[in-house]
């Protein structure tokens, strides 16, 4: 759960970064904010699965196989599923 939160935080941070950089410039630099919050993310779930994978894995715990699944993968998945679903909606509110 606290991934999750992580992640999301992360996301929201991309995404208004890349509104106020749109804003300072005065023309659209980036034209889809939350694929620019998702690359944050994806970046940052990057760096955070390689510490994980490179770090020697704690005597009690289930691995880094677990680690990288439950603590990355898994809270990047529910993000880019988020975002592609409102991104097609959004699509879709634009044809009708």
């Amino acid at each position: 759960m606290g991934a999750l939160i992580f992640y999301t935080v992360i996301y929201f941070l991309g995404y208004y970064a890349a509104h106020m950089l749109n804003e300072l410039s005065g023309r659209k630099l980036i034209a889809n904010r939350r694929m620019g919050g998702l690359v944050l993310a994806l970046l940052v779930g990057t760096a955070h699965g390689y510490k994980i994978i490179s770090s020697p894995p704690p005597h009690h715990g289930d691995g880094a196989g677990f680690a990288l699944g439950l603590y990355v993968l898994l809270p990047l998945a529910i993000i880019t599923i988020a975002v592609l679903y409102f991104n097609w909606q959004d699509r879709q509110d634009n044809e009708r």
